[in-house]
């Protein structure tokens, strides 16, 4: 799998990803979506006070996507600045089409299909004509999700803590104990396996089966990452590594990032135009947020910023596994997501006055 942690870049690696603002491009999509939603609105709703409701809906969706994702930016940055300006961009260009068109339009539609037997075209035509329909088929397919995207997230996190080489520490008493459980090679993954299997048997009938295959499911796809990773690193292929090894690698971990907030976003809003036009904006600001952590070196300069990150990545991924068992708000995995990492950045500034 790519480095959790940034090499030092080398010259070539060193040039700006955009010599713009990065959030220039952000801004510009921020308006198009808006005036899309505010167009949408008019017609489907009925005139201004319409299109105004479906503007406040996408605004209040954009801003609780950055606000629940900053840590997926802190750990993008952490492998983005491993990698060469080519492999940037594309996962700025080619990367973003695939986290707002595949994961936040069209995985809902094929997992609604899914549940309810419907064909793609008919699942789509669901969420525009029966939109309260859809969200139900949608949350009903809760569990397989929670199990999935639970326990690739939480080996991501227990990976960067577990790593014998890791020489940072930000809470040493438990970074230390994971470090040293971290001497047996598949430690996480039966730590995860068990945690997975054990809350399985506390589901009922159909879902016990649906929540543990998805999350043995996370737990291979995390693995067969790694492999990828360690096979493109070898020999001429390391080059390779940081490119498309390290781009898969980040659009896996967005989309295992984005599963809850894409169901959670149903709670604000059933119209599925609404809730893809307020994630696209998240989206974009999370990919600039990105880049400008990259540039400015962010990670370097606070050093207990990545560890907090991993800590956040560690408790959703426990609470997206527990939310398959019990109903977890998704306020809850977002405010405790961005208290780690704010107490990350305070310890940090900290330690550099």
């Amino acid at each position: 799998m790519p480095p959790m942690s940034a090499p030092a870049a080398s010259p070539g690696r060193s040039r700006p990803i955009n010599r713009n603002s990065p959030f220039r491009g952000a801004t510009r999509v921020t308006l198009g979506c808006l005036a899309v939603a505010l167009a949408y609105g008019w017609l489907t709703a009925g005139g201004l006070l319409g299109a105004l409701r479906v503007g406040a809906v996408v605004s209040l969706l954009a801003v609780l996507e950055v606000s629940f994702s900053f840590e997926n930016a802190v750990v993008n940055a952490a492998v983005l600045s491993g990698m060469s300006a080519l492999w940037r961009r594309r996962f700025l260009t080619w990367g973003l089409a695939f986290s707002v068109v595949g994961v936040r339009i069209a995985l809902p539609i094929i997992i609604v299909a899914v549940a309810a037997g419907l064909g793609p075209v008919a699942a789509l035509r669901l969420s525009l004509m029966q939109p309260a329909r859809y969200a139900a088929l949608l949350q009903a397919g809760h569990a397989p999700i929670a199990g999935f995207g639970g326990a690739f997230l939480l080996l991501v996190g227990l990976k960067f803590f577990l790593a014998p080489a890791k020489q940072v520490h930000w809470l040493p008493v438990a970074e230390r104990a994971l470090q040293r459980l971290g001497r047996w090679r598949l430690a996480a993954v039966a730590l995860v396996l068990a945690l997975v299997l054990g809350l399985a048997v506390a589901l009922p009938g159909a879902e016990r089966l649906r929540f543990g295959l998805a999350g043995v499911l996370g737990i291979a796809a995390f693995l067969g990452m790694e492999a990828l990773g360690a096979a493109l690193a070898r020999g001429r292929m390391a080059a390779v590594s940081s490119g498309l090894g390290a781009f898969l690698y980040l659009n896996l971990l967005d989309t295992s990032f984005s599963l809850d907030g894409v169901i959670g976003a149903f709670a604000v809003s059933d119209q599925l135009v609404a809730i893809a036009l307020g994630l696209t904006i998240g989206a974009v600001f999370v990919r600039a947020l990105t880049v400008v952590l990259v540039e400015k070196g962010t990670l370097t300069r606070f050093r207990f910023l990545e560890h907090g990150a991993f800590w956040a990545i560690v408790a959703l991924g426990g609470l997206m596994l527990a939310s398959a068992r019990v109903a977890v708000p998704q306020a809850v995995a977002g405010l405790s997501g961005a208290a780690l990492i704010g107490a990350a950045l305070w310890s940090s500034a900290r330690r550099r006055a």
